[in-house]
């Protein structure tokens, strides 16, 4: 005994039964054979039906009938998997030419199941009975079922090319295919080109198949891509309802579907189109009704009066399955294997197929033809000697006896001596004898053509050619997909998704954000804004929810946040701070805010579309970029972008807009009091990585405070500078040194031997009034007028602020965009 035992690594058994069930599972299960396009339970079906006669021309059989016949004499599984593939391949939906004809419930396009297989009655369809035509003639190996007790086919003739026609999916082990539906004139049309020339390409065929023909008709889109699909087996396409738009009394419109993408669940579809109008994710969608019937598919969306349908209907195309993607996976047994084929391949093999099916048939009927043109040369030989035949017969012992004389003494053979015996008396008239000579006659004329069949590929093909042409007649129906070059962009209008709403949206300096409603803006004290001590607004605007904000940082990033998704909190209350969605450096902080205005249509909101973005640096870089370029990139939520690229212990000081149609001033002032002047035409536009030009020579102990930009239109142009030690100074832009960018520019302040002045803050003003805030390290703030502060010459240092003690140490200078936004709303 101990010798009988095998000592086998665990591993290598598992390895080894788990790739024969793989081959099994691959071969003879899942995956379809690419020559009559069948999965071996789908071919077990259809040769049940045709050897019990269950076939169009015949009454329909109960469907329990076929499923107990299939599973006990070929097919070893549950029944229903076996029921399962019939109702399959009655579905008309499915498939473009069904192979079973089934009466009753064989399920439907809302994903009901069929009834079982006790209720239901099946026969084969007339152009499945095609696939089996001339089985009986040795067309097709066939192999002992799983008992060994019958033969089944491995393969069918397939007089058409199911594959292409019904297509085919299937999951297996390492394995999946997806090859769908096509059109059976189109592919029996290419199946001819190939016959009829001696060279083609992959171009010819696609002019003749012009992509897959799905039951359900609808729009396939991306013609283009459908070469490389069918070169490589591998891709995928649009598939897009067919919708139109009709219009109703009262200025309504509905949007109707009248075919939908292939193997879609309508219910699913309806379902998630009714959540989006009960959900309000768009506005304007009344009701959504299934209107299908007999006649085909019919599903209604009814809008509100005035509703943008065009608008409505792309945003359901975008978020829902009225169109989706088909991805071709064009898998099947090729030679026992698993290949992953090209269209031509698929015809080829097809060919190959057809003509094996056709010799071999050819080569069963001229044996049974020469068969009978022996016998028919013993009969009509018989005629010429028949008494002395008689006399043999009636002087025989018995048949045998009989069949043994006409052998030897007439040189008959055994089979012609056999149809001798069986002759009957009435055959020996002169009016038999010429039947038997015309029966030679076209027995000698059909052996000669099926001789010339088997000698001649050409005389092959044409059979094929001819036997093709003849499916395409009986069976060809027109395309029901319409095929569109190019893959048309869905655009969504905002206004579909977002409730327009006027809002008041605030950034501050410490990173707190928010968007408020206009109701609580005015209940509530505009000057009250929720911040913490030390903090104040940066940027206080009205706007609505279709705008958007770009908030740039002292490192030299970027967030884009549409304003629908800033957190909306009371006036009164703390915003949200930027580090609870994003990963700010340790000492990252906000520089500035712009406004990306498109809800509001006025001044303001032109001048922002038409604008420039000018960023200036520490160390005096600065260029422009357009404001286009800040856009929602893919991580807007919780990373921010490059706006500038910066060096070493560089920092983002300044963040201007500027308008493409007027004239600049750029200025400069350094910590160390000088001051720069010269034309923004100077600066280049760069995108958004790169860090720009030098816009003054600093010294190597200096940096840039603030970087302004003043309009050309307005002459009063004034700048309000703060230093250090408290003094604050207003002068007039034109004193300021204008050369060319790149310059070290003039001093701006007194030079003091011992503790000299230095700005720390500056402003530029167009020459109006501006409320203006000084704020202390001791938490006091200062407010004052631009009009309170005298103007003075280049070289003065300006004048000491009241209250120096209150404030402590001044940190920077800022114009109130509280008071400025009340002065808004007071005009409003």
């Amino acid at each position: 005994m101990a010798e009988n035992i095998e000592e086998l690594a665990f591993s290598s058994v598992i390895g080894d039964r788990f790739g024969r069930y793989s081959k099994y599972i691959i071969q003879d299960r899942a995956l379809p054979d690419i020559r009559d396009g069948l999965k071996p339970v789908q071919r077990r079906i259809l040769y049940a039906m045709y050897r019990d006669r269950n076939n169009h021309t015949n009454p329909y059989r109960k469907s329990a009938k076929t499923v107990g016949n299939v599973i006990g004499n070929y097919h070893p599984h549950g029944d229903s998997s076996v029921y399962d593939a019939m109702v399959r391949m009655s579905q008309d939906w499915k498939n473009r030419a069904p192979l079973i004809d089934m009466h009753g419930n064989n399920g439907s396009m809302d994903g009901d199941p069929a009834a079982a297989m006790r209720y239901t009655e099946a026969r084969l369809t007339a152009i499945a009975s095609e696939l089996l035509l001339d089985i009986d003639y040795d067309t097709v190996e066939h192999g002992l079922n799983f008992d060994d007790t019958l033969e089944e086919p491995l393969v069918l003739p397939a007089k058409y090319p199911n594959l292409l026609v019904n297509g085919a999916t299937g999951i297996s082990a390492g394995y999946a295919t997806e090859i769908p539906p096509h059109n059976l004139g189109e592919v029996i049309d290419a199946l001819i080109y190939i016959l009829t020339h001696s060279h083609y390409t992959l171009d010819d065929l696609l002019q003749i198949i012009k992509g897959p023909d799905f039951p359900t008709g609808a729009i396939i889109q991306g013609a283009d891509e459908l070469k490389n699909v069918y070169k490589t087996g591998r891709g995928k396409v649009v598939m897009r309802s067919k919708t139109e738009i009709e219009s109703l009394r009262g200025n309504k419109s509905q949007i109707v579907v009248t075919e939908l993408p292939f193997d879609l669940n309508k219910t699913k579809l309806i379902q998630r189109i009714d959540d989006i109008r009960l959900q309000h994710k768009i506005e304007g969608i009344v009701e959504v009704r299934d209107e299908s019937d007999r006649t085909g598919v019919r599903l209604v969306i009814e809008l509100k009066r005035d509703a943008d349908s065009e608008g409505i209907l792309n945003y359901l195309l975008k978020n829902t399955d009225l169109q989706m993607n088909y991805n071709f996976n064009m898998v099947a047994i090729h030679n026992l294997r698993p290949i992953q084929a090209s269209l031509d391949l698929f015809l080829e093999s097809y060919l190959e197929h057809r003509r094996e099916v056709v010799t071999r048939k050819t080569r069963y009927l001229k044996d049974s033809d020469e068969n009978r043109l022996h016998i028919v040369d013993g009969l009509i030989r018989v005629m010429s000697i028949l008494d002395e035949v008689i006399e043999t017969i009636r002087a025989s012992e018995n048949k045998q006896n009989a069949k043994e004389n006409l052998v030897s003494e007439f040189e008959f053979s055994m089979e012609q001596a056999e149809s001798i015996v069986n002759l009957q008396l009435y055959r020996l008239t002169n009016t038999d004898i010429v039947a038997l000579q015309n029966e030679r006659f076209e027995l000698n004329e059909r052996i000669f053509m099926y001789e010339n069949i088997l000698k001649n590929p050409k005389t092959l093909d044409n059979v094929i050619v001819n036997e093709l042409k003849d499916m395409k007649k009986k069976y060809a129906t027109p395309r029901l997909t319409k095929v569109e070059d190019e893959i048309k962009e869905i655009n969504i209008d905002a206004t579909l998704l977002i409730p327009k709403e006027n809002v008041i949206v605030s950034v501050t300096k410490e990173g707190y954000y928010k968007r408020t409603s206009t109701r609580s803006f005015t209940s509530s004290d505009s000057l009250d804004l929720g911040s913490r001590d030390l903090d104040h607004a940066i940027f206080v605007e009205q706007m609505t929810t279709y705008d958007a904000i770009i908030m740039l940082t002292n490192k030299g990033n970027y967030i884009h946040l549409p304003v629908n998704e800033l957190p909306d909190i009371r006036w009164k209350e703390i915003g949200k701070h930027l580090s609870q969605d994003y990963q700010l450096e340790d000492d990252e902080k906000l520089v500035g805010v712009i406004p990306s205005l498109v809800g509001i249509e006025n001044e303001r909101s032109s001048l922002i579309q038409e604008s420039y973005v000018v960023l200036a640096t520490k160390l005096g870089m600065i260029k422009r970029v357009p404001i286009q370029e800040f856009t929602t990139y893919r991580s807007y939520k919780t990373k921010t972008s490059m706006a500038i690229k910066l060096d070493g212990q560089d920092e983002l000081i300044s963040v201007m807009l500027a308008d493409i149609k007027e004239s600049y001033r750029v200025i400069h002032l350094t910590a160390k009091s000088y001051g720069l002047q010269y034309d923004l035409t100077e600066v280049s536009d760069y995108g958004l990585k790169a860090k720009g030009v030098k816009g003054i020579n600093l010294k190597p102990d200096d940096f840039v405070v603030s970087t302004m930009l003043v309009n050309c239109k307005y002459p009063n142009s004034q700048i309000i500078a703060l230093t250090q030690r408290g003094n604050i100074k207003r002068f007039k832009v034109d004193i300021v040194a204008n050369t060319k960018r790149a310059s070290r520019g003039i001093l701006m302040l007194k030079e003091l031997k011992s503790n000299p002045h230095q700005f720390i803050s500056a402003i530029a003003t167009n020459g109006t009034t501006l409320p203006l805030i000084i704020q202390g390290d001791t938490g006091y703030t200062l407010e004052m007028s631009t009009v309170d502060i005298p103007i003075t010459e280049r070289l003065a240092n300006g004048s000491q602020l009241d209250k120096l003690d209150q404030l402590g140490k001044v940190l920077y200078l800022y114009a109130s965009k509280l008071l400025l936004i009340n002065e808004t709303q007071k005009d409003n």
